[in-house]
C-alpha cells in the first residue's frame, strides 16, 4: 500500500501462503522461483521481505527457522532489476536504511533495516523517539516479551508494550484492510515503503 500511495500502479504480491485480503494483485507461489513470480523485465522495483524468524531476536534460540536472505539476494541480483530486502535488525542484510515509526509521527516502535540494489538512498531520516506520551506501541505476535497494554505505566517509559487489539493495531500500522492479527504482525507500516517508493520514483 505504501508503493501504491507513492505512485506505484502495478503492484503484485507474492507469497507462498494464501493472502485473501491482500489489496493487490496476488500471485500464489514462491517467491524464490523467478519464473512464476517475475515477469522477465515487467517491474521497475523488486520489494522482497523473507522471513525473519530466523534473524529476530524474540525467536528463541537454537530454531529451526529458514535462513532465505541469501538465496534471495542472488535471486535478485540475478534479475539485474533495482529490488529492496527489508528484515529485522541482525538479519545479515547491509543497512543502508534504517527506518522507525518515529520517523514518520507514528506511534510503533518498528525498527527495520533495508538493502537496496542498483539504487541508494542519500539522507535518510534519522530516529527521533520523543513519543508523546513517552512510551511506544510494538506490533509483534508474540509481544517480544513485551507487557500487554493494561500494564502501562508511568515507571516504564523506555520500554514499548503491545498493541490493544486487531483494531488498535491495524491503526498504529496504517493497514485497515487487514482481517487478522497475523497480517498486521508479520508486516511493516505503509509509511515506510511509501517513503522508499517516493525515494526511488524521484531517482528514476
Amino acid at each position: 500500500m505504501g508503493y501504491h500511495q507513492a505512485g506505484f500502479d502495478d503492484i503484485v504480491g507474492v507469497d507462498i501462503v494464501p493472502q485473501p485480503n491482500y489489496p493487490f494483485e496476488f500471485v500464489l507461489g514462491d517467491a524464490l522461483d523467478p519464473m512464476a513470480c517475475y515477469g522477465g523485465e515487467r517491474f521497475d522495483l523488486i520489494h522482497a521481505s523473507p522471513p525473519c524468524q530466523a534473524y529476530s531476536t524474540a525467536t528463541p534460540s537454537g530454531n529451526s527457522h529458514p535462513e532465505l536472505i541469501e538465496p534471495t539476494r542472488r535471486l535478485l541480483e540475478s534479475t539485474g532489476r533495482p529490488y529492496v530486502i527489508e528484515n529485522v535488525i541482525g538479519a545479515p542484510i547491509r543497512p543502508d536504511l534504517k527506518l522507525c515509526g518515529s520517523m514518520f509521527g507514528l506511534e510503533v516502535q518498528r525498527h527495520r533495516l533495508f538493502e537496496f540494489g542498483e539504487w541508494f538512498i542519500w539522507n535518510p531520516p534519522t530516529c527521533d523517539h520523543k513519543w508523546k506520551d513517552g512510551r511506544p506501541w510494538s506490533v509483534v505476535g508474540n509481544a517480544g516479551g513485551r507487557k500487554p497494554w493494561h500494564q502501562r505505566t508511568q515507571k516504564s517509559l523506555t520500554h514499548s508494550f503491545k498493541y490493544k487489539d486487531l483494531e488498535h493495531a491495524r491503526d498504529l500500522m496504517g493497514m485497515p484492510w487487514v482481517q487478522t492479527t497475523r497480517e498486521v504482525t508479520e508486516a511493516i507500516p505503509r509509511a515506510y515503503t511509501k517513503f522508499i517508493g517516493e525515494q526511488f520514483l524521484a531517482q528514476m
